[in-house]
C-alpha cells in the first residue's frame, strides 16, 4: 500500500484513529463492497453498525455530545481516505453524520445540537439527511423553491426535494428552505424535521451508476408542521453556514477521491507486477509504466491540495477557491486513475473479477455531487477575479 508522503507531524492519536479506519477498510469494508454494489438499493446497515461499534461514525462528533471529539478537518480527511481505499460509497456512508452535523454546529443552539446530534453518538446511531438539492435547483443553494411559511409558533414547509442521500433510513432531516424565494440567499433558512411528521413523504430509492452504499430518494413535503424550535438559527442565516459546511464537505470529498486513487493506483500496479506480456512483466512495458507514474503523480497531488484546504479551514480562513480546487482535482484525477487502472487490467479490468470498474462508475459521481466541476471552476475563477 502506497502512502503519500506528506511532511505531516501527527499525533499518537490522529495515528490511532487513521490506523483504525485503515484496519476497518481493510478487513470490513474491500471485502464487502462487490455484495453492497450488486445489493443496488440497500445500505449496508450491519457494516454501519460494526462501524458505530468502533466508533467511526461519530468521530467527528465533538466530545461534550459524545462522539469522537475528532473536529479538526485535517484529521478527518485523513481518516476519510482511508475509509474510502477499502470503498468510496461505504466510506461516505460511514462517515454521513458529519454532513447532518454540519448545519447543527454552524447554526444550532446548544440545546439543539444535544438533542439532535447526542443520538448520532454511540454504538447505535440512526442515519440522518441533509436535504438541499430540488429537481430545479442543484448547484444554486441560493435559489431554493422549498417554501417556509411562519404561521404563529409553527412554520408549514412546502416543496419537493430530490437525490437525498441516506433518505430511505433516515430519522430526521435537515431541510433547507426559503422563506422568500425573492430573497434568494438572504431567504434560505434550515429547519430539523423528523421521519414521522405528517406530510413527510419518502419516495422509492434511485437507481444509480456507482456509490450504491449510499441510498437516495425524493423527500416530499406537503404542509409539513414543524415548530419554531426546529429552526436552525434565524430566518435567513441559513445560506453561510450551508456554505462553510459545502466548504468542508468538498475538502472531503477530495480526501475521498484520492482513497479511491490509491486504491486504482495499488491494485493496477500489483496487477501489472504479475501479468506477463510479451515475456516480461507489463509493469516494464514502457506505456504501462509511465502510466502508472502518472497515477502515482495525480495522487500525491489529490492528497497534497486535499491536506492544504483541510489546514487552512482548521485554521479559519475563507477556503472557498481551496475546497474547490482539491475538489475539482481530486475528483477528475479519481476518474483518470480509475479508468488507468481499467486500461492497465485490460478485459479483467473491464469484468467484474476486479473492483476497478465499480470505482470508475463510483468516481464519476464525485464529479457531480455538491457543486459540478464546472461549478469549482467557477468558484475559482471568481476568487481570481477579485483584486487582491
Amino acid at each position: 500500500m502506497r502512502q503519500v508522503r506528506d511532511g505531516l507531524d501527527l499525533t499518537a492519536e490522529q495515528r490511532d484513529f487513521i490506523s483504525l479506519a485503515r484496519d476497518f477498510a481493510a478487513t470490513e469494508i474491500r471485502p464487502a463492497a462487490r455484495t453492497v454494489d450488486e445489493a443496488d438499493t440497500e445500505s449496508p446497515l450491519e457494516l454501519w453498525t460494526r462501524a458505530a461499534a468502533l466508533g467511526l461514525t461519530d468521530l467527528m462528533l465533538p466530545a461534550r455530545l459524545g462522539g469522537g471529539g475528532i473536529e479538526d478537518l485535517l484529521t478527518q480527511a485523513l481518516i476519510q481516505q482511508e475509509l474510502c481505499y477499502g470503498d468510496i460509497g461505504i466510506g461516505n456512508l460511514l462517515t454521513s453524520s458529519g454532513f447532518t452535523a454540519g448545519p447543527l454546529l454552524a447554526l444550532g443552539t446548544p440545546e439543539q445540537q444535544a438533542r439532535w446530534l447526542g443520538p448520532l453518538c454511540g454504538k447505535n446511531p440512526p442515519l440522518t439527511a441533509v436535504a438541499v438539492t430540488e429537481p430545479d435547483i442543484g448547484s444554486d443553494a441560493a435559489g431554493l423553491r422549498t417554501r417556509a411559511v411562519r404561521d404563529g409558533a409553527e412554520y408549514v414547509l412546502t416543496g419537493q426535494k430530490t437525490w437525498i442521500s441516506n433518505a430511505p433510513y433516515a430519522e430526521f432531516f435537515v431541510v433547507f428552505a426559503t422563506v422568500d424565494p425573492a430573497l434568494r440567499s438572504r431567504g434560505v433558512t434550515a429547519f430539523v424535521v423528523e421521519r414521522d411528521r405528517p406530510g413527510l413523504t419518502v419516495g422509492p430509492p434511485m437507481r444509480k451508476l456507482g456509490q450504491r452504499a449510499i441510498v437516495n430518494a425524493e423527500v416530499f413535503l406537503d404542509e409539513v408542521r414543524v415548530p419554531v424550535e426546529h429552526r436552525l438559527g434565524g430566518e435567513g442565516e441559513a445560506f453561510r453556514g450551508l456554505m462553510r459546511t459545502f466548504d468542508a464537505s468538498r475538502i472531503l470529498i477530495g480526501a475521498a477521491c484520492t482513497g479511491l486513487s490509491r486504491a486504482a493506483l495499488d491494485t493496477a500496479t500489483d496487477y501489472a507486477r504479475q501479468r506477463v506480456q510479451f515475456g516480461t512483466p507489463i509493469i516494464e512495458h514502457q506505456a504501462v509504466g509511465f502510466r502508472l507514474a502518472d497515477m502515482a503523480a495525480k495522487v500525491d497531488i489529490s492528497h497534497l491540495l486535499t491536506v492544504r484546504a483541510a489546514q487552512l479551514f482548521d485554521r479559519g480562513e475563507p477556503v472557498a477557491a481551496e475546497s474547490a480546487i482539491a475538489k475539482v482535482t481530486a475528483s477528475e484525477n479519481a476518474m483518470w486513475c480509475a479508468w488507468a487502472a481499467v486500461q492497465t487490467l485490460g478485459g479483467w479490468g473491464y469484468s467484474r473479477e476486479f473492483l476497478v470498474e465499480k470505482w470508475l462508475r463510483d468516481a464519476k459521481l464525485e464529479e457531480i455531487e455538491e457543486g459540478t466541476s464546472d461549478i469549482q471552476r467557477l468558484i475559482i475563477a471568481r476568487s481570481l477575479a477579485r483584486p487582491r
